[in-house]
């Protein structure tokens, strides 16, 4: 590219992209804003994006590159340090023997050519880059698992033959120390790809280290075994836990704050084969609260679902694995009953989200507040709707039941494989029956599955075992309108072909016959009045609605409904009509 000044408002009037009037408007804007002036002249909405690039492309004879579906590559990448490649909106694409390709959101900017030449100490070429894809792209890119590495070895070689657990305990206030810089840097990194759990378990010569991202877990592995040793005992004085006992399972909690985050991080410890083992699971203060149309509830389900939990008085269950989202569901619940003219208390291990006028109780089973006794104290408190975070025995149950059966409107979370087995379930820990049928409204069962990336979503053709297993569910000519599509992988996704995950729901209101059954304890009958109920989808046929509209994959979908029982299920049935798919790809059940 030869080096030149671009005066950028003199070419886009020179090519007719802009008039004399918008280019006075915008330079006006940037005079007040300091913004350079393309963004101001996108912003305004004078020229498309897209149109300047390819203006700024053929003057300054530079390629433009579209970074969604680009392959990086890590060691080209890292020749440009985290920071430059912030200040000067620049990424190394590659690198060979012509030297750097460096993708810039400003090639115009000579200031930031030169310095870029310098800190790479050859010759650079140039290509073009959107500017909000480039910023999404560094967040990616830049990930900490390089300075995890070097962290660990560095505490590795400091600690020699022993862990000293009173130098560790020194250096709580000191951020220079290398077992807290290696945490801060596992936090970093877990917040940059938004991580929901971290996983650190010793193994017999190394250390694993994993992060479940979108359900899934990425695995990293350090060598040496000390620095295990040192990061658990670090992490359990973080949080008060007993460093000299190892041989039971322990939990506590902190608080972090990582850039413009502050983590609620739930601890838990495991004695396990070589060492104890500790899951971090992290909870997101400034996260906001999802109404159900952003978790991914199809209108006619919402509508319904409002309605139960806008009754005086029953039980009202959510259920589904660990980390299907139960609890996002409750709290989207609670938002939407919460009134000043409702008195409302939980009982919740952990409490995830500070809700304004609710009275919210931490279960602390070290003293005895577990949720029987919460629940318990809490009916004197005179609330009008109850939530227990979760019915773990027989006790909590019965309790449950009886609130709602008097008056109360109660809020809970189970865990079962869906709707209909809940009442198996209830009946397994010991609840009557009768009680079941009297205080059961309604069961919400529900799991999540990835989103297709839409940066690198293709029309996707199903295999013969995906056809053989669509076959069981869907008829041969839904199978050949629907409209699947896979993930190729790419830099937004981390090429896994899938960026964030959806909801997929399950609603099973209690009727007149299923009570019946439910009070003779048929769990047969029950089965089959609940498969017939109008409006009734189960959740495999609800994810194969998602994949039909090309919002995830039919194989993330055998994934994910795998095992799932459905009792009462008769031969296939159609997804809905292509008109019945929102914008959002979610559907309306009929």
């Amino acid at each position: 590219m030869a080096r030149k000044r671009v005066r950028l408002g003199e070419l886009l009037l020179e090519k007719q992209l802009i008039s004399e009037e918008q280019l006075n408007q915008a330079l006006e804007a940037q005079r007040n804003s300091g913004r350079k002036l393309g963004r101001v002249l996108i912003d305004i909405g004078a020229i498309e994006e897209g149109e300047l690039h390819r203006c700024l492309s053929d003057y300054l004879g530079i390629p433009y590159v579209d970074l969604a579906h680009l392959t990086l590559e890590p060691r080209a990448v890292q020749l440009l340090p985290e920071a430059q490649a912030r200040r000067y909106r620049a990424l190394v694409l590659k690198d060979d023997a012509r030297g750097p390709l460096v993708g810039m959101a400003d090639p115009t900017d000579l200031f930031a050519i030169d310095e870029l030449t310098r800190l790479l100490g050859r010759q650079v070429r140039l290509a073009l880059v959107k500017e909000d894809a480039l910023l999404r792209t560094i967040d990616l890119v830049y990930r900490h698992t390089g300075e995890i590495v070097s962290l660990a070895e560095e505490l590795d070689s400091e600690l020699g033959g022993e862990v000293d657990l009173g130098a560790l305990s020194a250096e709580e206030g000191s951020p220079d120390a290398p077992v807290i810089k290696l945490i801060q840097s596992m936090f970093q990194d877990a917040v940059q790809v938004h991580a929901s759990d971290i996983h650190i378990e010793p193994d017999d010569r190394c250390l694993r280290v994993r992060i479940r991202v979108d359900g899934l877990l990425q695995e990293q592995v350090i060598e040496g075994r000390r620095v295990a040793q040192a990061l658990v005992t670090r992490l359990k004085l973080m949080c008060g836990l007993d460093i000299a006992e190892k041989r039971l399972p322990q939990d506590g909690r902190f608080s972090i704050r990582v850039g413009d985050k502050s983590l609620d991080v739930r601890v838990s410890t495991m004695p396990i084969y070589d060492g104890e083992g500790i899951v971090l699971r992290l909870l997101d203060h400034s996260a906001a609260l999802l109404d159900f149309d952003a978790l991914g509830m199809p209108g006619e389900m919402i509508t319904r679902f409002n309605e139960l939990i806008e009754r005086s008085a029953g039980l009202v269950l959510v259920t589904g694995p660990t980390g299907s989202g139960k609890t996002t569901t409750l709290y989207a619940a609670l938002s939407r009953v919460n009134a000043a003219s409702k008195k409302i208390i939980t009982a919740e291990d952990p409490i995830e989200y500070r809700l304004a006028r609710v009275n919210q109780v931490q279960i602390n089973a070290r003293i005895g507040l577990d949720f029987a006794t919460v629940l318990r104290n809490a009916l004197r408190q005179d609330p009008d709707i109850v939530l227990v975070g979760e019915m773990r025995d027989r006790e909590t149950v019965e309790m449950g039941l009886r609130a709602a059966m008097t008056g109360h409107l109660v809020f809970s979370t189970l865990h079962t494989i869906n709707a209909i087995a809940t009442v198996n379930r209830l009946l397994d820990m010991g609840a009557r029956g009768y009680l079941i049928a009297s205080a059961l409204q309604g069961v919400l069962a529900q799991r999540l599955v990835r989103r297709v990336c839409d940066s690198c979503a293709q029309p996707a053709e199903p295999t013969v075992q995906q056809r053989s297993w669509l076959s069981r569910h869907l008829s041969a000519e839904s199978v050949r309108k629907a409209a699947f599509k896979e993930g190729e992988g790419c830099t937004y996704c981390n090429m896994t072909g899938f960026r964030g995950r959806i909801g997929v729901y399950e609603l099973l209101e209690i009727d007149v016959p299923m009570a019946e059954a439910i009070r003779r304890e048929d769990l047969g009958r029950f089965a089959r009045c609940a498969a017939r109920r109008p409006g009734f989808v189960t959740l495999t046929r609800a994810a194969l609605g998602y994949a039909a509209a090309g919002v995830t994959s039919v194989a993330e979908v055998m994934r994910v409904t795998a095992g799932i029982e459905e009792t009462g299920a008769e031969g296939p049935v159609d997804p809905p009509a292509d008109d019945d798919f929102a914008a959002t790809g979610t559907f309306r059940l009929l």
